[in-house]
């Protein structure tokens, strides 16, 4: 019998652990579990079982095997790590598999489906313990928050799911499933939606945004940094988020719908009802003028930001060219309308809606820059087909959603993935380099 090591207590000495599914995130929990001593079995589809023979040859703690009918026989906890779209068809080709007494559980960034496929492809001796990541594969997991999920199980089971991934230092977060599923689209969602519509507008307009002096400064930093390193991903990880969720549809059709409405008073010079429906947004989204929601300190500090810039810098003493933000608009107005207020997740929010948040709150909270914007949206063109496209894109991926057109969306995103592909590589740097940061300020 193996000796237990602080991670694996007395007990759990020959605790297997079993992932289905060797994407970007199996891999990273496969090499951090195994890190921390626990002994991993785990597949992915046949025709890549050599590969990741290789590719793991150096670690004697994780075993690959050929696929998930005998990652099941052999293991104690079993992690489905598969895209959402198709949890069903794989837990229903491996689940029946599942050693007596084991626990499962699942991934996946939606879970409406697969607990469903849970219940309905699973022995009933089997206990449900699901998790979730709320982080990318490149993201330093200690301090982010990790869902777990007590679906159907014992408190001993339980425990030995928060003993196997305590070792990944993150802060668990103790939700049931819809719970997840209302609040990864009140924060993740949306806001995908906002930066794939970005995407789709500079790439109609056939422009990498960082070059010239159009986008400049710390908040357009962060949209293009985090346009790039969501088209950088893989299509179905931000599909299955939107389309399998049903708590996400009306999320992302009401973002269109703000978009649209906004655009349509800008475009006709409304100013005095922009600046009225704005205004009220803010204050059912941030509080009052004199009963804020944000924190006496800013989420974000614009000088940590300024300085991850994919394009020159421009002179100290040229000023960035004033915006209207009409995707920030939109969000706050989006939130307003659906009665969230997006301080209520924070517990809960990943590194990217953290810094959407805080250049958002940035814009609402700073002296002069709100009005700065409306401005803009009325009385300056400089930005219109930009924001044009915008809109379209917004409308475009919201008919996806509420269509369910996964091969739709996967073609829309492929288009402009590979319209921006060749700056990805510089574009993940500068982007984890840039939450880095952010992260760390947020300590201080």
């Amino acid at each position: 019998m193996a000796s237990a090591t602080p991670q694996t207590p007395p007990g759990m000495e020959d605790f297997v652990v079993g992932l289905i599914g060797m994407g970007d995130m199996g891999k990273m929990y496969a090499r951090n579990l195994s890190s921390a001593g626990w002994r991993i079995m785990a597949c992915d589809r046949e025709e890549k079982h050599d590969e990741l023979v290789k590719e793991f040859a150096g670690n004697n703690k994780v075993e690959i095997l050929r696929n998930g009918h005998l990652v099941s026989r052999a293991s104690n906890y079993i992690v489905y790590s598969v895209e959402a779209a198709a949890i069903g068809r794989v837990v229903a080709q491996f689940g029946p598999s599942t050693r007596l007494g084991a626990i499962v559980g699942g991934q996946t960034s939606c879970k409406d489906p697969e607990i469903k496929a849970f219940e309905e492809y699973l022995p009933p001796d089997v206990d449900i313990v699901s998790c979730h990541s709320l982080h990318g594969p490149n993201v330093d997991s200690k301090g982010q928050p990790l869902v777990l999920i007590k679906h159907r199980a014992s408190d001993e089971s339980f425990a030995k799911v928060e003993n196997v991934l305590r070792c990944l230092g993150s802060t668990h977060v103790y939700l049931t499933a819809k719970e997840h599923d209302r609040i990864t689209a009140d924060t993740q969602a949306v806001t995908h939606a906002a930066f794939l519509s970005m995407g789709k507008a500079w790439h109609a307009n056939k422009q990498f945004p960082w070059e010239g002096g159009r986008y400049v400064g710390g908040i357009e930093n962060v949209k293009i940094n985090l346009m790039l390193r969501i088209y950088a991903q893989k299509w179905h990880v931000y599909a299955g988020l939107a389309i399998l969720n049903p708590e996400a549809h009306k999320q992302i059709n009401q973002f269109a719908k703000s978009t649209t409405e906004l655009y349509y008073l800008m475009l006709e010079g409304r100013a005095d009802e922009l600046r009225e429906r704005v205004y009220a947004a803010k204050e059912k989204v941030f509080g009052a003028e004199g009963s804020p929601k944000w924190a006496s300190r800013p989420l974000l500090r614009e000088d940590v930001l300024d300085r991850f810039s994919l394009g020159q810098r421009p002179p100290e003493d040229s000023p960035p060219l004033p915006n209207n933000h009409l995707s920030l608009l939109a969000m706050v107005d989006c939130w307003s309308a659906l009665g969230i207020v997006p301080y209520d997740h924070m517990i809960c929010s990943t590194p990217l809606f953290r810094l959407w948040l805080g250049v958002t709150e940035h814009l609402f909270r700073t002296p002069g820059l709100l009005d700065e914007c409306l401005r803009v949206g009325i009385h300056d063109n400089t930005f219109r087909r930009d924001d044009l496209q915008f809109t379209i894109a917004a409308c475009g991926w919201a008919e996806c959603v509420s269509l369910r057109q996964f091969e739709t969306w996967r073609e829309r995103f492929a288009v402009t993935q590979k319209f921006f592909e060749p700056r990805f590589s510089r574009a993940m740097e500068v982007g984890n380099a840039m939450i880095k940061a952010v992260l760390e300020s947020e300590k201080n």
